[in-house]
């Protein structure tokens, strides 16, 4: 088994300015650095978000804000869905409460 490979930020940097540029073919370059066309699709991916020390595109900041919103509203749903389970709860056991007052009172027996 292969240990897993390290390649430097400059590098990374290098081999996807080659693909933008159109200096080589996604696969030329595949075959050339030795790396996977996901792993190149993927440091494009970082590469416009500015994660190579390189200015971010408009469509990275983009995909940067999509991504915070997303989980912002993972977040949001998870707590509502939390509040409304909790609501819930304290309206079956208000209800239950109401309803055994009531019973009690029915046939309590008292004073007639």
């Amino acid at each position: 088994m292969n240990p897993r490979r390290r390649f430097s930020v400059d590098l990374k940097r290098q081999v996807v300015e080659q693909l933008l540029s159109g200096d080589g073919s996604a696969a030329r370059l595949c075959r050339q650095y030795e790396i996977s066309s996901g792993l190149l699709y993927y440091w494009r991916q970082q590469y416009r978000r500015g994660r190579f020390g390189t200015e971010a595109t408009a469509e990275g900041v983009l995909e940067n804000r999509v991504r915070e919103l997303e989980r912002l509203v993972g977040e949001l749903t998870f707590e509502n869905r939390l509040l409304k389970k909790i609501a819930q709860q304290r309206t079956s056991s208000t209800n239950e409460t109401s309803s055994h007052r009531l019973r009690r009172g029915k046939s309590g027996g008292g004073a007639r």
